[in-house]
């Protein structure tokens, strides 16, 4: 029998956290709950490396039972980018029985507050935390990503960002009094009283669509805000990308469970091979909220055909980096080498277009032309990536046939300033793992155009020769405007260029870093502080995390009467 947690205990432990978390996103300051050093999870029973691992072997070859209702069958098939088969088998839902079971518990999850639903949603959090390093292990075997960048991209930065969405949420719902005492004078007459009660009120399902590269990072932000908001959550991950999310659907309903509530509150719909069930849960007049990452052709049906619910989408976009001037050259190359590497470029974040002016540019170490700053990039890149223990660790593996295929046919769009290599992994012989490929092309070409005006996600980025600072601006504003961008780069040392990146990307909604040549990277964002995505241009309509991504998710519901 689970040991029951009281409201008392829950708001007793989590409230600190979330006040913590409330004042972060109120000053943008740095702040994480969750250690990004593995060397932090070999205490307070938390799982260590070796025994995250175990704990990841130990599910190879099983049967997840969720226990939940309406389950016909089950399905799985998942094979690691790495090339091992995970062997796990996932309840394969009934909806007609499924998702009547999930509005059932709404109604006590909406009537326990703002506040409950806050720290319940944290203790949640805080469970999946104490198992950080099994759920690294099930992200790297789901997506491909190296086991460093799995642990803290898939673990802690996750988990903060589902904190995130909790402190968004919470601070959206308590806007509104409860009550209020409400008096009209009437002059001579007595004046009118009347009490009003506020309640905010759940949308109905929330319904998460996952995806294969960011399975907990880019699924945590909505199903907490759903959750804490009052929704119930019916998570569909991708089909390749299963067993961290079916692990959080467990986590989440043993949590509410022990809390007293209604563990159909969270459930999970994996889908048969081929099946595509996402489209049929769209547009289910259940649904009321979905939110999406993945390509911009599925988004945008969903944005077309949802119309029954609010969609949240990030799909995709053409990220540029404007190189105009810079005044540390050997940094801003380093900078730009890792950018390009981290993950095989498989992250929506990732620069794809460099543009570069053809008469070169100004630097510390005096004039380089366009064709040496492409050459020492090169270079850069393949010292970054030249040892191949190094490579593994920053590569990850190519998460999938599309990724290889685009990467390979890359090569034949122009001159190639760094060609791909193959990568040999020691403890995993069957991953596909190879270095970037760097392309030379011509910004003022019309037939180069085709290629670095579309999204090519992978370890593939352009070197787009342009004729000059006005020309790379013109082309960054219309490669946000018409593709959309997650983030834009610029390195320059003139305040008037600085000033026209600056106001294309403000007009265009697009978030921007400058003259980045340390450790932080265009394609990384801080929970708490940075905004992933803007929700302002194509790429994505949503931002991780503001208040528009939590206050629609919710309504709030006047009961008034005589005082």
């Amino acid at each position: 029998m689970a040991a029951e947690l009281t409201a008392h205990q829950l708001i007793a432990q989590h409230r600190p956290t979330l006040d913590l978390a409330l004042e972060t996103i109120r000053t943008r300051a740095y702040w994480s709950p969750h250690p990004e050093h593995p060397k932090a999870y070999g205490e307070n029973g938390s799982l260590d490396t070796a025994a995250g691992k175990a704990a990841f072997d130990a599910l190879l070859g099983t049967r997840l039972d969720l226990g939940q209702p309406g389950t016909d069958g089950w399905v799985g098939g998942e094979v690691s980018p790495y090339g091992v088969e995970l062997g796990v088998e996932y309840p394969h839902a009934d909806l007609d029985v499924l998702l009547p079971a999930m509005t059932a518990g709404q109604k006590a999850w909406r009537d326990a507050g703002a506040e409950l639903r806050a720290v319940v949603c944290l203790e949640i959090l805080r469970r999946i935390a104490d198992r950080t390093m099994e759920f690294a292990q099930a992200v790297m075997h789901t997506s491909g990503q190296a086991f460093m960048m799995a642990f803290q991209a898939g673990g802690p930065h996750a988990q903060d960002r589902g904190m995130e969405a909790v402190a968004y949420a919470y601070v959206e719902q308590s806007r509104t009094p409860e009550t209020a005492e409400w008096t009209k004078p009437q002059g001579k007459r007595d004046p009118l009283a009347l009490t009003k009660r506020f309640t905010p009120v759940p949308r109905g399902i929330g319904l998460v669509i996952g995806c294969n590269t960011f399975p907990t990072w880019n699924g945590y932000p909505g199903l907490f805000a759903s959750l804490a908001t009052g929704n119930a959550v019916l998570v569909k991950p991708h089909p390749r990308a299963v067993l961290p999310l079916a692990l959080t659907v467990q986590v989440a309903r043993e949590v509410l469970t022990e809390a007293g509530f209604d563990a159909n509150l969270v459930a999970l719909a994996a889908e048969r091979p081929g099946e595509g069930i996402a489209k049929t849960l769209a547009t289910r007049p259940e649904i009321r909220i979905i939110d999406y990452t993945g390509s911009t052709a599925f988004g945008d049906w969903l944005e077309a055909n949802a119309r029954q619910a609010q969609v949240y989408t990030e799909k995709a976009g053409v990220n540029t980096v404007v190189v105009e001037s810079t005044d540390d050259y050997r940094g801003m190359l380093a900078n730009l080498a890792f950018s390009l590497s981290l993950y095989s470029g498989q992250m929506c974040t990732t620069p794809q277009n460099l543009l570069i002016p053809r008469d070169g540019i100004r630097t510390d170490q005096g004039h380089k032309s366009y064709d040496e700053v492409t050459a020492d990039l090169a270079r850069a890149v393949d010292g970054l990536l030249g040892d191949d223990a190094r490579a593994n660790a920053l590569l990850g593996a190519i998460v999938n046939p599309d990724v290889k295929a685009r990467l390979e046919a890359a090569a034949g769009l122009g001159e190639v300033a760094l060609a791909s290599r193959e990568v040999a992994h020691p403890e995993f012989p069957d991953a596909v793992v190879r270095t970037p490929v760097i392309v030379k092309l011509d910004g003022a070409k019309p037939e180069d155009e085709a290629a670095y005006t579309s999204e090519c996600f992978g370890p593939v980025s352009f070197a787009v020769a342009v004729d000059s600072a006005d020309h790379a601006v013109e082309l960054l504003r219309r490669s946000v405007r018409e593709k959309g961008a997650m983030t834009v780069g610029a390195y320059t040392t003139d305040p008037e260029v600085e000033e026209a990146v600056r106001e294309a990307c403000l007009e265009e909604a697009a978030q921007l870093s400058l003259n980045l040549t340390g450790g932080v990277y265009v394609n990384q964002t801080a929970a708490f502080s940075d905004f992933h995505g803007s929700g302002g241009n194509p790429a994505a309509n949503a931002a991780l995390c503001d208040g528009a991504f939590v206050a629609n998710r919710f309504r709030v519901v006047e009961v008034r009467r005589p005082a």
